[in-house]
């Protein structure tokens, strides 16, 4: 315990200097949202993966999706790398750069009201992004306190929830932007290290990966298949919300706004597709092989009444790890989900702090606030947003997975539609782009009343295909009826 302690304070202490550091570079609010616009490859390429992949990854989607799908699970990690982090970087990463300083704008908002002269989705995107990015944030908080309650079990959970919180808000509030890619810099190689010695354990405990297969599939032959025991529909469901939502994802769009020039990119696509593929793959893995060490005798925080009759996802992933990895060894697990959740928590505060302060505040009541003023309201906007997230964390809704789902789902369904085909087609007008964004948002929501919480990724799924279809049927549509 006492080491725990004494890395931790370390580490928390590194955060805080490198905080510092960049609060002194941060004399703007260019360089406080988007570092100046002069990010290099490499803080781009970490930046980016460690935004994408959080605790709610680690803890959340990895335990539920791997106790469910097994093996088959492991397609969602690599579909993230090849489409959501490869596909994203090489198909729009120049494309953003370069319309965002074409039309001078510095947030996803700003980009729309632009390209498609409307004030109505300005407005309408800064009110999605906080809405439906809050518990998004949520969700991240209770990965990580579920990670904590279990290798702490003395410490109650509202006080680890409400300990994160504010040592976010001292972190991010210190140098915004800047010290943020500094800081996922190191998260990014602690995160690289640690899931290196994740797997080795993994794989240790179980015997090799020859006999947790044969274990695997003793349970369920379809544990081990290409497709697992859901079936083709929800595995689809989750394999297109977390790879496709990211190529209209406020905070990983941020990154391109923010990088340096186009070579940049080319390195930087590289550097973060490896990333992706080592953190999502071995996620993915190691939660498929939770039924192999798992069960209601020896997992009292994964099955509550001691029996398969009450099951907690959530509680899948902190048990496992704390199974598989030496009690000596474990400190190297709380710092991995504290690096993918802290860099995940400052983007997601970052642009919804934006969405707020920048787009609706600067945009449309105090057009003439002055940069300092514009800045200072970043850092009382960052604070505001951690508090509402904590507040709900302690509410302790649905499941992790539930929660992403609606998240992701709403945000991708919403801008998927006007960003992407916004940024590649000149024909795409004005009616498209808000028919598509509201369409697309209203299937998405009206789906996840109708199904289910447990059912919030084909309701994702669902929305942000009806997005990307809408746009260039009604633009289509509309421009043929002006040229008559």
């Amino acid at each position: 315990m006492a080491v725990k302690i004494i890395v931790l304070t370390a580490y928390a202490l590194m955060i805080i200097i490198i905080g510092i550091i960049g609060m002194r570079k941060t004399n703007s609010f260019s360089d406080f949202f988007l570092g100046g616009g002069n990010v290099g490859p490499w803080m781009t390429a970490f930046s980016y993966g460690t935004a994408y992949f959080s605790a709610v990854v680690f803890i959340g989607f990895a335990g539920k999706v791997g106790w469910g799908f097994g093996f088959s699970g492991i397609w969602i990690g690599v579909f993230n790398a090849v489409v959501g982090v490869l596909g994203v970087w090489a198909i729009m990463g120049w494309k953003i750069k370069k319309m965002s300083i074409e039309y001078g704008v510095s947030t996803l908002s700003e980009f729309l009201e632009k390209r498609y002269d409307s004030k109505f989705l300005k407005i309408a995107s800064s009110v999605a992004i906080f809405v439906f990015l809050v518990p998004y944030s949520a969700a991240v908080f209770i990965g990580l306190s579920k990670l904590f309650e279990a290798s702490f079990p003395d410490i109650e959970y509202w006080h680890i929830v409400v300990a994160m919180g504010t040592f976010t808000s001292i972190y991010l509030v210190l140098g915004g932007y800047k010290s943020m890619t500094m800081i996922d810099t190191v998260f990014g190689m602690i995160m690289t290290a640690s899931v290196i010695v994740l797997v080795f354990f993994t794989l240790n405990k179980g015997n090799g990966i020859v006999s947790i297969t044969e274990t695997l599939s003793n349970i369920n032959p379809k544990l081990t298949e290409v497709v697992g025991p859901p079936g083709w529909w929800p595995l689809f469901s989750l394999i297109f919300l977390t790879s496709v939502a990211p190529f209209a994802m406020p905070q990983l769009i941020q990154k391109f706004y923010a990088i340096k020039d186009k070579k940049s990119i080319k390195i930087g696509m590289v550097a973060s597709t490896f990333f992706a593929l080592l953190i999502g793959c071995i996620a993915y893995f190691i939660g498929s092989t939770s039924r192999v060490f798992l069960n209601p005798g020896n997992a009292p925080l994964t099955f509550p009444a001691g029996d398969a009759s009450a099951f907690d996802p959530d509680a899948v992933m902190p048990e496992l790890l704390n199974m598989v990895v030496p009690e000596s060894l474990t400190i190297i697990i709380l710092i991995l989900i504290l690096s993918a959740s802290m860099s995940t928590l400052a983007a997601l505060v970052l642009i919804s702090s934006s969405s707020v302060v920048k787009d609706f505040y600067a945009g449309f009541i105090n057009k003439n606030v002055s940069d300092k003023g514009l800045m200072s309201l970043m850092r009382v906007g960052s604070l505001l947003f951690v508090l509402v997230s904590v507040i709900i964390a302690l509410i302790k809704p649905d499941s992790i997975v539930a929660i992403l789902g609606i998240s992701w789902g709403a945000i991708g369904s919403f801008f998927l539609g006007p960003f992407v085909w916004g940024l590649f087609n000149k024909k795409m007008n004005k009616l498209g782009a808000i028919s598509s964004a509201m369409l697309g948002l209203i299937v998405c929501v009206g789906l996840f009343i109708i199904w289910g919480p447990k059912s919030s990724p084909q309701a994702g799924t669902v929305g942000m295909l009806v997005s990307l279809a809408v746009n260039p049927m009604f633009s289509f549509v509309s421009n043929k009826i002006q040229k008559k």
